[in-house]
């Protein structure tokens, strides 16, 4: 059976200034997104459509078609315009099965080997949709501000997840400055750092979503939005699979020396292997 994994690789990258996808943290300079699909293939995922945009595009697959072994599956698709995620896993519809289940992952976000054989196993199995949560002292890299996904978990399953914005690290512990309650979050606060698992009939979803928003680059539209609008209405099921990786990404320049520091000491550890594929 097929199993598909869309990496989402189109975004701006304004706050980083540069291709994300693309940043060398692996030991031997591998790349972001070599890790990821990587990872990814280790998890049994045997097809990977990356979602690019026009300008760094090129850049992202002159890239993969370098560097990846030819024995990986990738195709890709074109966001033409960033009308947000939803907008962007849509753009790789006409590449998949529409029958079955897929996966879906940033593509500037590492997630750790353990988390993309969770991920994985429950598309193989396939019950439920669901999100791999990662502990908030776990998806946290350097000191500056970022957002995240507060997920609200009751027995396994997602109850609500709300954007926390300006969550950093600080003297008085894990704090979100962004005006909401509660200010101070817990270190096992579960967040999302979109990687998904989605049923089949989720396309309609989120086609439907697309067709109703006026979608714009100012009003993007959001996997967490539309997902948390599900569970309000009790519309759809969200497995929780917790996660004990840590999830490293580099959303500013600054964390780049950082995520290469913790890449090394994963590979110490024995949580990846110290090359790709």
């Amino acid at each position: 059976m097929t199993q598909s994994l869309i990496i989402m690789a189109a975004g701006r990258a304004r706050r980083y200034g540069g291709v994300k996808p693309l940043a060398p943290v692996g030991l031997n300079g591998e790349a972001v997104i070599d890790l990821i699909a990587s990872d990814a293939v280790a998890g049994g995922f045997t097809e990977i459509v990356v979602v690019i945009n026009s300008e760094t595009g090129p850049l992202i697959a002159e890239h993969i078609k370098g560097h990846w072994p030819a024995r990986v599956n990738v195709r890709f698709a074109v966001q033409e315009r960033p009308l947000g995620t939803v907008h962007a896993v849509l753009q790789a519809r006409h590449l998949l099965d529409h029958s079955q289940s897929f996966g879906v992952a940033n593509a500037d976000d590492l997630y750790g080997r353990p988390a993309m054989l969770t991920l994985g196993e429950h598309v193989r199995k396939m019950g439920t949709n669901a999100l791999i949560g990662f502990r908030l002292d776990h998806a946290l890299v350097g000191d500056l501000p970022v957002t995240r996904g507060v997920c609200d978990v009751h027995e396994g399953f997602l109850r609500r997840i709300a954007e926390r914005r300006n969550v950093q690290l600080t003297s008085e512990g894990f704090v979100s400055t962004d005006g909401i309650e509660p200010r101070t979050l817990s270190a096992d606060t579960r967040v999302s750092m979109n990687l998904w698992a989605f049923e089949s009939a989720m396309w309609e979803v989120f086609e439907s979503a697309m067709m109703a928003a006026n979608a714009s680059e100012d009003s993007e539209v959001l996997l967490p939005d539309i997902i948390g609008g599900l569970l309000v209405r009790n519309d759809a099921a969200f497995a929780v699979l917790p996660s004990g990786s840590r999830c490293v990404g580099v959303t500013h320049a600054s964390d780049l020396g950082l995520v290469q520091r913790d890449i090394r000491d994963q590979v110490a550890r024995g949580e990846r292997p110290a090359t790709t594929f």
